[in-house]
């Protein structure tokens, strides 16, 4: 007998016919013998109806009321399951964040999990119920309810997961697993049967959707096998797991990629100490991510810096470097919109050629690269974004992506 969590997502759940083949997916592992918890998300759509009944009332509510709105969202999933496990005759009870009892910080609308009581679960679990828990929320010490974020249901499930030492968390959602690329881009791409937490968490990091990025930290710091499965069709769907379970690792498992990067020069700087702090410092205190950075050699003393951002907080990062840019002496000169294309394989740590395998095959159809950034699992450049398809064909091509190794 194994202890399963199982997360649906909102999609999942998106319609009563729908809540009942969840239930029977729950009931199918239920008669393998198997205890399952489950963590729903709201409905599809709820979560964004009830962000516009906020925003009819005010254009900036209060986060605390915002995340008590928004938290109801899952109280309907959760009571639609728990009713259509019970009218099958498998007992079932559902419950908030809040009275399981998911402890988290007070940062309303993002908030991180810090503990969870995982006695009353166990309890139920050994009277043979389904316990069946509200993702995306939690409580705070005060007692005030807290959401996790977008996505946060994953952060969820895991961390439930996590907390009941599960022999696995399964990740039900619209697709059947990963796979090397997003076979919308490219038709060829192919479906992982494993990949390593590592290679997951820089795939979506870098672009991939499949799964929420704190939710994939959270699996690989505490070991929690995950695998991601189609709530629509069977299969073994793709297991994401530690690198040593992983006998043979692929060079490259998988292409990620992002249209939503925003370039940045400023040029004319004094080349010396301390520059990139002067310019950056002011950008991270923002909270803006930085991704990729070049900073030219100096010429006359003065050198040249380029940086991404994401493209949603380009205005904002330009206005703080207007702000700031006086400690430098530089020029602003507004970039561009870039999209980033990345190979990803911890193979990489123990094969060379990966890069010029990578710059040989773009060069071959005309891609220029304008920025590069690494890491020992992946190699990143940024390209114009009327070539992003081209370019992430041709890299799935160049390291054969489509063929089972």
């Amino acid at each position: 007998m194994a202890l399963i969590v199982q997360k649906y997502g909102g999609t999942s759940m998106g319609s009563v016919e729908r809540i009942e083949n969840v239930a029977e997916r729950v009931i199918r592992a239920r008669k393998q013998g198997d205890d399952v918890v489950v963590v729903v998300s709201a409905m599809s759509g709820e979560t964004n109806r009830l962000l516009g009944l906020a925003k009819a009332i005010s254009e900036r509510p209060t986060p605390r009321e915002l995340d008590m709105l928004l938290s109801t969202g899952e109280q309907v999933s959760i009571a639609l399951l728990a009713m259509a496990l019970n009218k099958r005759g498998y007992p079932a009870l559902s419950y908030t964040g809040s009275q399981v009892k998911i402890q988290t910080d007070r940062s309303y609308t993002k908030a991180r999990i810090t503990h969870i009581d995982d006695e009353k679960i166990r309890a139920m679990i050994a009277l043979g119920k389904v316990v069946i828990i509200a993702g995306f929320q939690g409580v705070d010490e005060d007692g005030n309810i807290t959401t996790l974020g977008r996505g946060g249901s994953d952060t969820t499930a895991v961390a439930v997961a996590a907390a009941l030492k599960a022999d696995e968390c399964q990740i039900y959602t619209d697709v059947d697993g990963v796979y090397t690329t997003d076979p919308r881009m490219e038709p060829k791409a192919r479906k992982l049967d494993r990949i390593t937490f590592e290679e997951m968490l820089e795939m979506a990091s870098l672009g991939s959707k499949v799964l929420q990025i704190r939710s994939v930290e959270f699996a690989g710091k505490y070991k929690v096998p995950l695998r991601v499965l189609s709530s629509f069709e069977d299969g073994e769907g793709t297991l994401i797991s530690l690198e040593e379970e992983i006998m043979e690792a692929a060079i490259i498992t998988g292409i990620a990629f992002s249209r939503d990067e925003a370039q940045i020069n400023v040029i004319d700087v004094p080349d010396e100490p301390g520059v990139a702090y002067k310019i950056l410092g002011p950008v991270g205190d923002a909270n803006i991510n930085v991704d990729m950075i070049i900073q030219n050699i100096g010429e006359n003393g003065k050198t040249d810096f380029t940086f991404t951002v994401p493209r949603t907080e380009y205005e904002q990062t330009i206005e703080i470097l207007k702000q700031h840019l006086y400690d430098v002496q530089g020029v602003i000169i507004e970039g561009s919109d870039i999209a980033k294309v990345s190979v990803v394989g911890v193979g990489m740590r123990s094969h060379a050629a990966v890069a010029s395998t990578m710059f040989k095959a773009l060069a071959k159809e005309g891609v220029n690269i304008r920025m590069i950034s690494t890491s020992e699992i992946k190699i990143s450049v940024g390209i114009d974004e009327k070539y992003l398809e081209l370019a992430v064909r041709t890299l799935h091509d160049a390291f054969a992506l489509d063929k089972v190794k």
